[in-house]
C-alpha cells in the first residue's frame, strides 16, 4: 500500500459516505525518530481533538510536539509524556468533573484506557487522509451515526463477523480513536467532554478509528455497499 492508494482510499470515503469534511490520517512519531520534512510545525497549542478537527476542516498538514498539547491526558495516552497524576488517580474525573461517585471508580476507568508507554512518542503528524504525504498510523473519520453504520458494514463485508468496541465517554479522540486503532483494533467513540466542549463536532457525530492496515477493506467494502 503506497501514499498514492491511500490518498484514493480518502477521496472514495469522501464520496461514498457524502462526508463535508476529511478523514484525518494520524501518525505517531517513536522517540527519537525524526519528523519527515516538508510538513509544518503546529502554529497554536491546541488539544488533540482539536487538531484533528481543524485538519478535517482546513485540509491543513502538521505536527505537534508534546508541548504543542494542550490536553496532557490526551498527550500521555499517546506517548507524549506521561498522564498527570491527578488524571491518572481518577481525582481529577472524581473531583474535578465530578462524573463518578467515587474516585475509585474513575480511576478504575483510567486504568482501562488504552495507553501507550509514557514518552514512546516524539511527534503527532496530522492531515487530511486524501492528501496526504506521510503513512499514516490510523485513520479518524468523525462523520454521523449511519455513516458510522456503513463504515461498519464495509468493514465486514469480505470477512462478516461483528465489529467489538469499547469506549467510556473519556480519552475519546486520542485514546478511544488512536490508541486503540494503532493497536490494531477498529475504534469507536462517542466523543469525550473535552471532545465535545472544545471542538466543533456537533452532537450528531461520533467518530471511528481506522488501523492503517484495515483502510484497503473498508474502502474496498464501501464501494460495493454504498448507496447512490
Amino acid at each position: 500500500m503506497d501514499l498514492k492508494e491511500i490518498n484514493s482510499y480518502g477521496q472514495d470515503m469522501i464520496e461514498c459516505l457524502k462526508l463535508t469534511t476529511s478523514p484525518v490520517a494520524v501518525k505517531l512519531v517513536p522517540k527519537g525518530e525524526k519528523v519527515p520534512e516538508g510538513i509544518k510545525k503546529a502554529d497554536e497549542v491546541m488539544r488533540h481533538c482539536q487538531f484533528v478537527d481543524r485538519v478535517r476542516k482546513t485540509g491543513e498538514e502538521l505536527y505537534t510536539l508534546g508541548e504543542d498539547q494542550m490536553c496532557k491526558g490526551g498527550a500521555g495516552v499517546m506517548g507524549l509524556g506521561a498522564l498527570p497524576p491527578k488524571v491518572a488517580s481518577g481525582e481529577f474525573y472524581y473531583k474535578g468533573l465530578k462524573q463518578f461517585g467515587t474516585q475509585e471508580a474513575a480511576k478504575l476507568t483510567i486504568e482501562m484506557v488504552p495507553t501507550l508507554t509514557p514518552d514512546s512518542t516524539e511527534a503527532v503528524l496530522y492531515a487530511p487522509l486524501e492528501k496526504v504525504t506521510f503513512m499514516p498510523d490510523v485513520v479518524l473519520v468523525i462523520c454521523n451515526p449511519m455513516q458510522i453504520m456503513l463504515l461498519t458494514q464495509a468493514y465486514m463485508y469480505k470477512t462478516g463477523g461483528r465489529l467489538e468496541v469499547s469506549f467510556a465517554g473519556k480519552q475519546s479522540l486520542c485514546s478511544d480513536g488512536v490508541v486503540q486503532a494503532k493497536e490494531g483494533e477498529i475504534g469507536v467513540t462517542v466523543g469525550c467532554s473535552g471532545s465535545r466542549l472544545y471542538t466543533g463536532i456537533t452532537d450528531n457525530e461520533m467518530t471511528m478509528g481506522i488501523p492503517v492496515e484495515l483502510l484497503p477493506d473498508v474502502a474496498a467494502g464501501l464501494m460495493e455497499i454504498c448507496p447512490n
